[in-house]
């Protein structure tokens, strides 16, 4: 399933582990000669919410969040009667989240995630590096909606080449857990175009 272009492979049930999920994702995220996805996402019963999200990158890693995944949990759920409710919530190694699915089983329409507030603050640990780590002109924001992302304004995305940009800058030594990349530019029309350069996906 995909939210907004970002497709994971889903796995409902206890059966499959995060074990197996780690040690099949390069070759089931593979584009030319797998399934092709950015990762995989294992859908489980919570002891602490009506269900349970774990993530795992393109390349095996852990993921924390993605609300493009959970959207899609919450339609999987609710299409399938795995949850009566259309207020779903959900466990994720960055906490609670919610997930509100508008329509019904038959027709699911929009589906929305409670994401919480964006922190800006700058990790503690990312400072002393920052300066010797990050070009000068790759400087961006931090910010966090659950994992880590640096996000950079640039004049011109279309001169940006993501796949080499994106993988410098995601295992700088000052994201000792990488980080998500993203390139930004405000267009004219008041919208803003972006690219990405997901950690432990690359582009997506």
């Amino acid at each position: 399933m995909h939210a907004a272009g970002n497709d994971y492979i889903y796995v409902y049930g206890q059966d499959f582990d995060a074990g197996d999920a780690a040690r099949q994702a390069p070759a089931w995220c593979d584009r030319h000669k797998g399934i092709g996805a950015d990762g995989i996402v294992l859908i489980r019963r919570s002891r602490i919410a009506d269900f349970k999200m774990e993530m795992f990158n393109a390349d095996g890693s852990c993921g924390l969040m993605c609300g493009n995944a959970a959207r899609c949990i919450g339609r999987y759920l609710f299409e399938r009667g795995l949850s009566e409710s259309a207020d779903i919530s959900l466990e994720t190694a960055s906490g609670l989240r919610h997930i509100h699915v508008n329509g019904s089983p038959e027709c699911v329409g929009s589906i929305s995630v409670e994401m919480g507030r964006p922190s800006f603050s700058e990790p503690s640990q990312f400072l002393p590096e920052l300066e010797s780590a990050i070009p000068e002109d790759s400087r961006g924001t931090f910010v966090s909606m659950g994992n880590p992302h640096y996000v950079i304004f640039v004049e011109d995305i279309q001169a940006v080449c993501v796949e080499i940009s994106g993988v410098k800058l995601e295992h700088a030594s000052c994201f000792p857990s990488a980080a998500n990349i993203e390139f930004a530019q405000v267009m004219a029309d008041n919208r803003i175009r972006m690219r990405v350069w997901e950690r432990g996906s690359g582009v997506t």
